[in-house]
C-alpha cells in the first residue's frame, strides 16, 4: 500500500507548526527507492539522488541511510552532502556553465566530477591531466520532457558538449591524457517513456569505443510522477527490464556501471504543501480562495504551469464547489483557476500534494515575507528540520550604512 498522510494527519501538523508549512513522509521516500532498487536488482546500478529537489540536511540524511549516493549541482550542494554524512565517493558533481575554480573546489573536495564544456575540460586537461578521474557531460541531442524548461537534451539546450563535437572532445581527451571514466547524459524531466533512455543508451553505445578507461554511464533522471489522480508514474520495472536487455546485449558495456539520478521520483510524492485560507472573495468570474503563501513558497505552479492537486481538508464532506485559488503576494500568483473542492470557509487548510520536490527548494523572501517551517513525519512522529523564518532571518545579511 502507498504510503501517505491522512487528512488529519496533516490538519494536527498545521495546528502545531502553524502554516504556511512544509510536510515530508520519510516512509513514502522509502517506499520509492525501494521500487528503484527492485526495478533494477538485475542490473549494475548505482543511484544518486539529485538533490536540488530538497537539500534539507534531516532529508539528506534519511536518503543517505537507505543507501542511495548524492548528485550535486553546485559546489555548495556538494558540501552539503559531505555534511549530511555521504563519503566523497557517493556524491557526484556534475557542473553547468561554472567558473573553473568551483571544479578545482571540488577536486580538492575528492568527489565524482562530470564537465559539460570543451573550455572546462581544457582547462582540467591542462591541470590535472590524468591525475583524477573525470566525466563528460553530453547533449544528446533528444527532445524529451514534460515542458521545454526541464527539458535538457535538446539540440538548443545549454546542458552538456553536443555529441556532434565529439571530435573535439577526443582530441582534448588524448592531448592532455585525460581519464575519462564516465560519460552522462540527462534528457529532461518527467519523462515517462522507458523509450527515451533506450535511445539515449544507444547514443552511449556508440561513443564507449572512444574511452577506454571508462568504469560507468550516467543516464541522468527525470522519471515521471503522477501529479493528477489519471496520472501514471514511470513504468519503472519495465524500464528495468529494458536497461538490463541493452546492456547485456552490448559486449562493451557489460562491465560498466550504470548511474541513475533520480530526483523528484523521490522526493515529489513524500512532501505536502499546508496553507490557510485567508479571504473569501467573490467575483463575476470566479470565486477567489486566498490562502496565506504565494509563488514565493511554491513557484511551480507559476513558472511551469505545473498541477498540484488540492484538498480542504477541513472540511472534506463539503459540498464540491468551483474555486481559483491564489496567493497574497503583489503578483499574479494563481495556483489554481476554477478547480473543484469541498466548500472553502475562510480559516479552512488547504493542502496542496506533490509538494516535495521544488518546492520549498524554490523558495524566496519576495516582499519580504517569511520562508515557512519544514517538518519529516517519520515512524508515525514529527519532526521538525527547519524552523520558521523570523523578523530576524530577513535583516541578518544586510549592512546598513545610511542612518
Amino acid at each position: 500500500m502507498s504510503q501517505q498522510l491522512s487528512p488529519e494527519q496533516l490538519t494536527a501538523l498545521a495546528k502545531e507548526f502553524g502554516t504556511p508549512l512544509y510536510v515530508y513522509h520519510a516512509e513514502k521516500i522509502k517506499e520509492q527507492y525501494a521500487k528503484l532498487a527492485k526495478a533494477f536488482s538485475g542490473s549494475n546500478v548505482v543511484f544518486f539522488y539529485a538533490c536540488k529537489a530538497l537539500t534539507n540536511v534531516s532529508v539528506l540524511k534519511y536518503i543517505r541511510s537507505l543507501g542511495a549516493n548524492v548528485d550535486c549541482s553546485s559546489i555548495n550542494e556538494a558540501k552539503l552532502a559531505l555534511h549530511a554524512g555521504f563519503l566523497p565517493q557517493q556524491v557526484l558533481y556534475t557542473s553547468n556553465g561554472i567558473g573553473f575554480d568551483e571544479i578545482e573546489e571540488a577536486v580538492k573536495l575528492g568527489v565524482n566530477i562530470n564537465i559539460d564544456s570543451l573550455s572546462n575540460l581544457e582547462k582540467f586537461g591542462k591541470k590535472y591531466g590524468h591525475n583524477y578521474p573525470v566525466g563528460i557531460r553530453l547533449r544528446p541531442n533528444i527532445m524529451a520532457g514534460g515542458n521545454l524548461k526541464i527539458s535538457t537534451g535538446h539540440d538548443k539546450s545549454k546542458f552538456g558538449i553536443p555529441v556532434d563535437q565529439l571530435d573535439k572532445i577526443i582530441e582534448t581527451v588524448n592531448r592532455y591524457s585525460i581519464l575519462i571514466t564516465d560519460l552522462h547524459i540527462h534528457t529532461g524531466s518527467d519523462i515517462k517513456d522507458a523509450d527515451v533512455f533506450v535511445k539515449g543508451i544507444e547514443v552511449l553505445f556508440d561513443l564507449i569505443p572512444h574511452f577506454k578507461e571508462l568504469r560507468s554511464v550516467d543516464l541522468g533522471g527525470g522519471f515521471k510522477v503522477p501529479y493528477k489522480k489519471d496520472d501514471e508514474e514511470i513504468d519503472i520495472d519495465l524500464l528495468g527490464k529494458k536497461v538490463k536487455e541493452a546492456f547485456d546485449s552490448h559486449p562493451q558495456a557489460r562491465n560498466l556501471q550504470i548511474w541513475f539520478e533520480p530526483g523528484k521520483f523521490l522526493v515529489s510524492e513524500c512532501g505536502y504543501f499546508i496553507t490557510q485560507v485567508n479571504v473569501m472573495k467573490e467575483t463575476s468570474a470566479t470565486t477567489f480562495v486566498s490562502v496565506n503563501s504565494g509563488f514565493n513558497h511554491l513557484i511551480r505552479p507559476m513558472f511551469y504551469d505545473s498541477y498540484h492537486r488540492i484538498e480542504n481538508i477541513s472540511n472534506p464532506q463539503g459540498e464540491s464547489k468551483r474555486y481559483s485559488v491564489v496567493g497574497n503576494i503583489c503578483e499574479t500568483d494563481t495556483f489554481a483557476w476554477d478547480r473543484k473542492l469541498h466548500e472553502v470557509r475562510e480559516g479552512d487548510h488547504l493542502v496542496f500534494y506533490n509538494a516535495g520536490a521544488y518546492g520549498f527548494e524554490m523558495s524566496s523572501n519576495f516582499n519580504s515575507r517569511l520562508k515557512p517551517a519544514e517538518v519529516m513525519m517519520k515512524d508515525g512522529k514529527p519532526h521538525l528540520i527547519r524552523r520558521r523564518d523570523n523578523w530576524d532571518d530577513l535583516l541578518k545579511n544586510q549592512v546598513e550604512v545610511i542612518s
